[in-house]
Parts: structure tokens; sequence; C-alpha cells
């Protein structure tokens, strides 16, 4: 649950920031991708987003594109992002969807959950904004490094003996020239399986997401933006969408998601007291992410 908070968080932080016209004044969209880790195993919840660096106008005619060097400013988001997740949190505590164990069953209060979210508020959230890709095969390197990757990989384990299990990890702290010092921990066995496993994820769970423009009920906006910024639009349909539906898309009402903004297309019509898909030829499917 609070996986799918941050998530949430940071697609609104940006997409609301980026609507701002004393900022973007564009609707734009972005590919979220969640990690759990550091280094050295530590539990480390953040999202990767790729955001293009501009977005539609509001009346959707033309492409805003970003300054070159800037695209949104990081305090702005830092202080949004913090205020969207805690009033998140604390909207899910008081709906009682938080549930505490252990050392952590004290903070089911709402006097002491609040007390703990006190130094949240105050602290500086960090949110870091990259310089561009260097064209799409950066980009698609980018995601190949962040998208299936487990905690650690088998190349930074050195060894398993009694004292417990070796591997490299990288010091951002003790770094030199910008770069980090790769040093060698040691833990015990029972150490590093704790670790490990506090990165994996719910049976089910996404932690690859569209928002935005890139949202699925959001793709055909994608050839008006092809339009207008004067790219060669793809001949080649979606797998799940016929290249004959374009006038059906077209004439279909124009609904935006209230989670991601996209528009919403209609598969299926039914009465009530119908069941789903009694009519049609394809199993009833739904695309939830």
């Amino acid at each position: 649950m609070v996986y799918d908070l941050l998530f949430k968080a940071a697609a609104e932080t940006l997409v609301t920031i980026a609507a701002d016209p004393k900022h973007l004044g564009a609707r734009i969209g972005l590919t979220a991708v969640l990690h759990t880790w550091g280094s050295a195993l530590t539990h480390h919840p953040h999202v990767h987003g790729i955001v293009p660096g501009g977005g539609l106008s509001a009346d959707g005619q033309r492409w805003i594109a970003c300054r070159p060097r800037f695209f949104l400013p990081v305090k702005v988001l830092s202080r949004l992002l913090r205020r969207r997740f805690l009033e998140r949190l604390a909207h899910a505590h008081a709906a009682g969807r938080l549930v505490f164990f252990g050392d952590l069953a004290a903070l089911a209060d709402k006097g002491a959950f609040a007390a703990h979210l006190v130094p949240l508020r105050r602290a500086e959230w960090v949110v870091y904004a990259k310089r561009p890709f260097g064209g799409p095969e950066a980009v698609l390197a980018y995601l190949a490094r962040y998208t299936h990757r487990v905690a650690i990989s088998n190349s930074r384990l050195v060894s398993l003996d009694a004292r417990g299990v070796s591997f490299r990890w990288k010091d951002y702290r003790a770094s030199q020239s910008d770069k980090p010092q790769i040093k060698t921990m040691t833990l015990p066995a029972e150490e590093f399986l704790r670790r490990f496993l506090l990165h994996v994820l719910p049976s089910g769970f996404h932690r690859i997401r569209h928002y935005g423009l890139l949202a699925a009920g959001a793709r055909t906006d994608i050839g008006r933006i092809r339009t207008l910024i004067d790219a060669r639009p793809s001949m080649i349909a979606p797998a799940d969408q016929p290249a004959d539906d374009a006038d059906e898309q077209a004439a279909a009402p124009e609904i935006a998601c209230p989670c991601c903004g996209g528009r919403m297309r209609i598969i299926e019509t039914f009465a009530r007291g119908q069941a789903p898909n009694t009519h049609a030829g394809t199993p009833f499917w739904a695309d939830s992410s």
C-alpha cells in the first residue's frame, strides 16, 4: 500500500507542477519504475521516472517544450511530493488501511502516528532531475537497467563462509571525484537473507507504471503529438487495438481517468444485470496499470 502511495504521489506531483502555467503549462506523461534498495541492500524505496521534455497544451493543439537545460524546479517538486505523500499516508491510517506489527504496533494509535510523521514534514525530500537522454536507444538502455533487476546481482557476491556472505557495495558518502568507493561488506547469512527479502514485492504488484500522456488510455494523444513535433508516425497498430478502429475511437466521448488523467476507452457496454462479455467474442479484459 505504501509503495502504491509513493507511485501516485510522485506522478501527481509531476503532472500538477508541469500543468502550472508558472512552470511548463502542459499535460505531460511519465513512466515510473519502483526501486526499494540501496547498494548495501538497505530499505531505500524510491521511484525512477522517465519524463518527456514537454507536453501538450491544455487545448491539445500545441506541443510545449521545456527549456533546453531545465525541466521543472526540483525544490517545488520536493515540497509538493512531501505534502501529497504524507497526506495520502495520513488518510490511509485514518481509514484503517495500515496495519502495524512488532516494534511498530504502537503506531496504530492516531496520536502516536501523527507524532511519527512530524519529523518527515520538516525534512527535505530528495527529488533529482538528470540530464536528458541521448536519444531513444539511451532511454531503452536506462529502462533495461532498472526494470527487471533484483536487489543484488551474482557478480557482486564475493564469498560465503562461516563468517557470512561477503559482497561488493558502493559507498556514496566516501565518494571521490563524484565516483563512489567500491567496498566489501560481510553480513551474517540470516541478516543477508533478511535484507534481500525486504525487496521481494507482493505477488501481482506492478513496479512499472505509466501516467498522463503515456498511460494506456491516452494512446490516441500520441499520434497528435507526433504530428505536432513533426515526427514520423508509426505504421504499426498496438497489439490490443486493431488498425481499423480509429473511427470508433475518434467518435468515443473524451473521458479522463481520475487516477492518471489518461483518456479512458469504452471496450464494452452491457445492460443492468447482464454479465460482462456475454455477447462478445473475446474474454473480458481490463488494463489496471
